[in-house]
């Protein structure tokens, strides 16, 4: 049969493996068989409020049911829209404003976050919804023959330019596209278990959720507070056998920050895929010089392409100087290198990336004309309606074929007269010997460029340092030394917080 929609792998994988654990979290774990038989049980309840490919909210924690919850709305015909509980209740209400939704799924361990929010539609108690077990065999049965591989499967929100967050919708298709591409690169299979990082409602987390389905994988719901304890964090790895890493950048940072290798060493790690910033190559140096017969793998790309649509697969020892390129389309994706005037760039030259392919994003909900103004009309392609997106990331292309990241658009500054790209200070100021993670900002007010570090060097050296790197112009006029570089819940740099250091 052919597939067309997540639930026809969850079909054939509860099916083939009905007895293999799918998820485990700190309370117990979760059955290929019990997760099709909850999912469907959640997919019956919605079919009460006669919804048609419309969102659900979902507010799930970080357990083994909340992918049943999502997966029940699928089973449903609608779409699911998962938001994190611990969000500032604004945020959270900008979210609901934005989605419209008259549904919301959410656990008991959340209750009195929504009970701040005025929501006004029907709220579900996953826990609820759980304990009546009747399947409604014909009324799901009359949805799958309804559904096809264009509908939405989720909304993930992320920031906007504006202020209003952005709902990412994406369809079945091009989620199936992105998990089958990954899937071969990393060669996933049923051996395997992922170990989870990401929060469930976040773009990264869909290969922790859909390789499981896909491929019949298990994944380990890792409790947030491991990141804090080294110790704990990888004793958790061995105790579960975990086998592959699908984590942030900022996430394999912390371990090395906080010398968790000194404590142990992830025993059954095969696979690292890490995406979401750029890898200070002092960091992935530490990981391959304890762990050197583990697959490395860069991944780029925005949520509005699934998630990351090229790759790089890590052959060579990394130095502390090593910047990694970001490498090739994953199948079924294409990229585009355009100019300011939309043309393409000639060979070795900078230019915007833009992604094409049948895993774009279906647009923005709800707001047509952004999803006009960022998913255009191919400008190289007149003959036919072929949408591309542009990432506002600047990127060339090396005489092998990998492509190379330059930053975004939007971190290119005129400071003093030259153009600064703020991605040069960072490397600049990562290549120095006490440094661990930098951000570099430009107040445009007062012409001032900032450098915020994590680390033990002192900030006269790092002067000095910079200006031994770079021109004048660009040594920045304030350095300031913090703990921690602030982050937001999906683990990119908090550049709102960095600006309050402004005077």
């Amino acid at each position: 049969m052919m597939e067309i929609t997540v639930l026809d792998w969850l079909d054939r994988t509860a099916g083939r493996l009905p007895d293999k654990t799918a998820f485990i979290d700190e309370s117990g774990i979760l059955t290929f068989a019990e997760l099709q038989q909850i999912a469907r049980q959640i997919g019956s309840q919605l079919l009460k409020y006669k919804k048609d490919r419309q969102p659900v909210v979902v507010m799930s924690g970080r357990h083994r049911l909340t992918p049943a919850c999502f997966l029940g709305v699928v089973y449903s015909g609608n779409f699911y829209a998962p938001i994190d509980a611990t969000m500032p209740v604004a945020r959270l209400t900008q979210i609901l404003q934005v989605i419209q939704s008259d549904v919301m799924i959410v656990d008991r361990d959340n209750m009195k976050t929504v009970e701040k929010l005025e929501f006004r539609g029907t709220i579900l108690i996953l826990e609820e919804l759980m304990e009546d077990t009747a399947v409604d065999e014909a009324g799901l049965e009359r949805i799958r023959r309804k559904m096809s591989s264009d509908m939405p499967l989720y909304t993930i929100f992320t920031s906007g330019s504006t202020g209003v967050p952005k709902g990412v919708i994406t369809s079945h298709y091009a989620l199936m596209c992105y998990i089958e591409a990954v899937s071969e690169v990393l060669d996933i299979g049923e051996v395997d278990r992922l170990g989870n990082q990401s929060p469930l409602d976040y773009i990264a987390a869909i290969r922790d959720i859909y390789f499981p389905i896909k491929d019949g994988a298990s994944t380990v719901i890792l409790p947030k507070q491991y990141f804090a304890v080294p110790a704990k964090l990888f004793e958790a790895l061995n105790q579960y056998q975990v086998t592959t890493l699908c984590w942030s950048t900022s996430a394999l940072t912390i371990p090395v920050q906080m010398r968790a290798f000194e404590y142990e060493v992830p025993r059954f790690l095969k696979k690292v895929c890490f995406s979401g910033s750029v890898m200070p190559g002092r960091i992935l140096k530490i990981w391959q010089e304890h762990l050197p017969d583990v697959l490395f793998v860069n991944q780029y790309g925005p949520t509005e392409a699934t998630a990351s649509c090229t790759y790089y697969v890590v052959k060579e020892r990394v130095t502390e100087d090593t910047v990694l390129p970001i490498g090739k389309p994953y199948r079924q994706y294409r990229i585009l290198l355009l100019d300011e005037q939309n043309q393409e760039t000639l060979p070795g030259e900078i230019g915007e990336i833009c992604i094409l392919g049948p895993a774009l994003a279906l647009g923005y909900y709800g707001t047509p004309e952004r999803s006009a103004q960022a998913f255009i009309q191919n400008p190289l392609n007149h003959a036919y309606r072929e949408l591309i997106y542009k990432t506002g990331d600047l990127g060339r292309f090396r005489e092998d074929g990998e492509l190379e990241f330059h930053g975004r658009m939007d971190r290119q500054i005129k400071h003093l007269g030259h153009r600064v790209e703020l991605s040069e200070l960072e490397r600049a100021a990562e290549e120095i010997e006490g440094v661990t993670e930098s951000c570099a900002l430009y107040d445009k007010e007062k012409e001032y460029l900032y450098l915020f570090y994590t680390g033990e060097e002192q900030k006269k050296q790092i002067s000095i340092e910079m200006r031994g790197k770079l021109p004048g112009f660009m040594v920045p006029r304030k350095i300031i030394n913090l703990p921690e570089i602030p982050r937001l819940p999906n683990g990119k740099t908090d550049m709102v917080t960095l600006k309050t250091y402004f005077s």
